[in-house]
């Protein structure tokens, strides 16, 4: 739950010049599994699309205003990205623009922050003016 609070604060951050959509995919560590010892909730493996779809309402509550997908049963979400445990994106135009590391060792909101950062003084910078002789 402190990386998403700390993805909250990005999100509020940058929401002049991003939009933002967390997608919750399967459960990393099922209370019925492999269990976390810092697990905030007690979420059993999905045995269907209701079942993370409830579960994907408990991280609604730690990230208001950032729309939330849920994943397929089929995880195609999480295949298509690597997304497993968990990943950071920006998608720009249709085109991966940043790829964080898989999850938990990899998911490095400081890089994305430094990612962000660099656009919006890119953004904030003057254009730069090109003289063309004929």
């Amino acid at each position: 739950m402190a990386r998403l609070r700390s993805f909250e604060r990005l999100t509020s951050h940058f929401m002049d010049i991003a939009d933002f959509l967390l997608v919750y995919i399967e459960e990393a560590h099922p209370s019925d599994g492999w269990v976390s010892s810092d697990a905030a909730y007690e979420i059993p493996k999905h045995q269907c699309l209701q079942d993370r779809l409830r579960a994907a309402q408990l991280m609604m509550a730690g990230a208001p205003g950032c729309p939330l997908a849920v994943d397929t049963m089929d995880n195609a979400s999480s295949a298509a990205y690597g997304a497993y445990f968990e990943r950071l994106y920006i998608i720009q135009e249709e085109k991966v623009m940043y790829q964080g590391g898989r999850g938990p060792e990899g998911y490095k909101i400081a890089e994305l922050r430094s990612w962000l950062d660099q656009y919006k003084n890119r953004l904030q910078s003057p254009p730069s003016t090109v003289v063309i002789h004929v």
